[in-house]
């Protein structure tokens, strides 16, 4: 049995040449094709070099196996998604690593529904049968005939489906740049311009790196960098924009930018959207991570709404938003859930409700998040390499338990105080641990607490 270290707990990521290729690419699919036996499957890839080769490659395995191929060609992730949930199809494959490194590739893979297909649910047994992939030696042999294929385009439906969203016909003027990185995001901006310049809709685009290059000449695209934001708030500022945007290699998180070219941490928009839900759908559910949550909280409970929490991940988000129904969920790390996109994350669904929250307010987006940023003052994600994580995390808990108000272990320890809170978890892939401080008003005590947590693991 081969063995295939790409498979990680909720998706496929890998080393090209020693990790992923065209051959296990096929093998992938075989055995997709062969657990789940679908009768269609929608494909995709990003714009990675390797991404067209592998996601043939992919759909090779899947005809094999009797599925019938719609491929979209260069898409993002939430485009399959889409697509899996427009159709009524039973499943789809985005091509894609990300933000990963440029030697690297990947999958993620969704059923019926769009829901994600992860070790609990059918990962585990796809990874098992490409391993013994018995169809190399020619003695495994699925019943069904060779699935078609066929190439389609969803952008036209992709596009409406976003535009639903607001109310495109009351946008006032602004000027929003917007930043592709270099991924896969940029076909995606060019059909909401030639929307809005069709409708005389007053939004102008200043699209930078707006083209697809698998070099990634301006770095991999990755705004949860600090290294990474330059481009977009240089920008911001030259062109005295409205907003900043600017998205991973496939565009399922957005990140962005005041009108003063200032990052806005994602925690502080899961909460802008979450208030913007509510005053439309009074009373709904809204689903947020443990990293940080006072704010989160306070705005959907001051809103009339209930605040659920979830452990950090897109697939225990989704299973919580069915299960809960809730209208939206929000991560700080820039993924955004929501109800009527299958309850699947969008990274051009959140900027375009702030666009329109830009109109309904008259404010800048400064003014928007000011408040909040002022009350709950918090440190950002802080990540730790460390040698041994778990006795990292025991001597901190050690340290503060006996004072806290309340410890809670949903995903690594989340331990409150009276004035701050913080959450310590380790990282599933790598050494790491990743620390997330934050206070009530107080924006010292924020950063001495966060001094204060990082000498201690330090000293672990």
């Amino acid at each position: 049995m081969a063995e295939l270290t790409c498979f990680k707990a909720y998706d496929i990521r890998g080393q090209l040449g020693t990790q992923l290729d065209e051959k296990i690419a096929y093998d992938i699919g075989r055995a997709y094709g062969e657990f789940l036996q679908p009768e269609t499957v929608v494909v995709g890839g990003d714009a990675r070099e390797t991404s067209e080769a592998l996601k043939n490659a992919l759909a090779e395995g899947l005809m094999d196996a009797g599925t019938n191929i719609i491929d979209l060609g260069m898409t993002g992730t939430e485009e399959i998604y889409f697509a899996t949930s427009h159709l009524g199809i039973d499943g789809g494959v985005e091509v894609t690593a990300s933000h990963n490194p440029i030697d690297y590739n990947g999958m993620k893979l969704v059923c019926q529904g769009s829901r994600p297909i992860g070790n609990s649910n059918g990962l585990a047994d796809i990874k098992r049968i490409a391993g013994e992939a018995p169809w190399r030696n020619g003695d495994f042999s699925t019943e069904r005939p060779k699935g078609s294929y066929e190439q389609r385009s969803l952008l036209g439906e992709y596009i409406a489906h976003l535009l639903g969203y607001i109310n495109i016909a009351k946008l006032k003027p602004l000027k929003l740049v917007v930043n592709a990185g270099n991924g896969a995001a940029g076909h995606v901006v060019n059909a909401l311009e030639a929307v809005f310049t069709q409708a005389q809709v007053p939004v102008e685009l200043i699209k930078i790196h707006n083209e697809p290059d698998p070099t990634f000449p301006h770095g991999i695209p990755n705004p949860l960098l600090p290294e990474n934001r330059a481009h977009t708030a240089d920008a911001v500022k030259a062109h005295g924009a409205d907003m900043g945007i600017a998205w991973d290699g496939d565009f399922d998180r957005c990140f962005l930018f005041d009108e003063r070219g200032e990052f806005i941490e994602g925690y502080y928009i899961v909460g802008l959207l979450a208030q913007a839900f509510l005053v439309q759908q009074p009373g709904s559910k809204i689903i947020h991570d443990p990293r940080l949550t006072w704010n989160t909280i306070d705005v959907v409970e001051q809103a009339g709404g209930q605040a659920i929490m979830s452990k950090t991940g897109h697939a225990f988000i989704k299973d919580i938003m069915r299960a809960e129904d809730a209208v939206y969920g929000g991560e700080m790390s820039a993924h955004h859930y929501f109800r009527d996109f299958a309850y699947c994350d969008s990274g051009m669904i959140p900027w375009l409700l702030v666009a329109e929250l830009l109109t309904t307010t008259g404010k800048p987006l400064s003014e928007l998040v000011k408040e909040r940023i002022a009350a709950y003052p918090s440190s950002g994600e802080i990540n730790q390499t460390l040698s041994d994580p778990d006795s990292a995390i025991a001597a901190v808990l050690a340290t503060y338990e006996a004072d806290a108000l309340l410890v809670d272990r949903t995903d690594g320890i989340s331990v409150e105080f009276a004035d701050w809170r913080f959450n310590l978890r380790k990282s599933n892939t790598e050494p790491v641990v990743r620390l997330n401080v934050e206070s009530r008003t107080d924006m010292a005590l924020m950063q001495a607490k966060t001094d204060e947590l990082l000498a201690l693991l330090s000293a672990s």
